[in-house]
């Protein structure tokens, strides 16, 4: 039997360390928690992504009463850029949340179906996506790609 070893790394930050650019798709992604419709869980998530030609496309979370039908803040924003900008590859996505008390002071990383997403948006571009958790007291990033937060991951090479 052998042994895998699985590592991500991921740089902890507070927002003031990230560059102007970062910075920006942050406040983009926070300003868009602001139009979440999370009226079941009160829970807020907005994201921005940043596309290849500096374009920057925010959306939320949309809840509905028929919990399934929901759609995470991740999946809207990177599907409304992949349909309006087919040819744009996403090089960052900023994820924040807040509730009724305000911002969260730690980063939320994305859901397992996110994850999904960002990697064939990944594929799909062939690109890895820089990901920024925002949280007030202090960001994560992730350099090298959704990989890293979604380990054995499964895509489109298996289907071949």
């Amino acid at each position: 039997m052998k042994e895998i070893t699985l590592q991500t790394n991921i740089k902890v930050c507070t927002i003031d360390e990230l560059s102007a650019q970062d910075r920006e798709i942050v406040e983009a992604a926070r300003k868009a928690t602001a139009n979440s419709y999370a009226v079941y869980s009160g829970f807020n998530v907005g994201a921005a992504v940043r596309l290849s030609d500096g374009t920057i496309v925010s959306g939320t979370n949309q809840e509905n009463a028929a919990y399934p039908s929901g759609l995470c803040a991740e999946r809207t924003t990177i599907f409304w850029a992949n349909s309006q900008y087919p040819d744009k590859a996403v090089e960052v996505l900023a994820i924040p949340a807040r509730t009724s008390q305000g911002e969260l002071e730690r980063p939320i990383s994305p859901c397992g179906a996110c994850r999904q997403v960002i990697l064939e948006t990944e594929k799909r571009f062939n690109t890895p996506i820089r990901i920024i958790l925002y949280g007030t007291k202090e960001c994560y990033v992730v350099e090298d790609g959704v990989r890293a937060l979604l380990p054995l991951s499964f895509d489109a090479d298996f289907l071949e």
